[in-house]
């Protein structure tokens, strides 16, 4: 008995190799959202900090400096809500991979044939993954206009 117990031990442990295998790719794209990730926080904490310090400039700003200083606030404002809908849109492609994954898994113990969930949700986390790379995009845009803020038209050559 302990050898048929050990026979079907391997051959499920055989069957797992090919769903390990194909988890790698996700898992791998879980890593790298995951650097995403890392990069929007980072980025959206200084847009947090930088709102900060021109809020404090802006109650000790001169009238002729506060419209300059409330058109950067304006900005810093939309970087920040871009910024939390790319995170968002990122994170929420790491839990449908994450999902995938585990389903594979399931799909391989129980013998399932789930082949369309797995599609739909490979899909949904390129879309997600997509959105936020958009949104990241405009952030990046956004940053480029405020700094146009800072420096005067004849430093803009280039």
């Amino acid at each position: 008995m302990h050898g048929a117990s050990m026979g079907q031990d391997l051959v499920s442990l055989e069957s797992l190799i090919p769903t390990l295998q194909l988890a790698t790719g996700p898992v791998i794209l879980i890593s790298g959202v995951g650097l995403l990730l890392l990069c929007m926080n980072n980025r959206i904490a200084r847009v947090i900090d930088r709102a900060r310090l021109v809020a404090d400039e802006c109650d000790v700003a001169g009238n002729d400096q506060l419209e300059v200083r409330y058109a950067k606030l304006e900005i810093l404002s939309q970087r920040a809500r871009i910024l939390r809908a790319s995170i968002a849109l990122a994170a929420f492609s790491v839990l449908l991979v994450a999902v995938l994954v585990s389903l594979l898994f399931c799909a391989a113990l129980l013998r399932l044939e789930i082949a369309g969930v797995i599609v739909v949700l490979f899909v949904g986390c390129m879309c997600s993954l997509i959105g936020s790379l958009v949104f990241f995009i405009r952030d990046v845009n956004l940053s480029l206009k405020a700094l146009w803020l800072d420096i005067p038209s004849r430093g803009r050559e280039g």
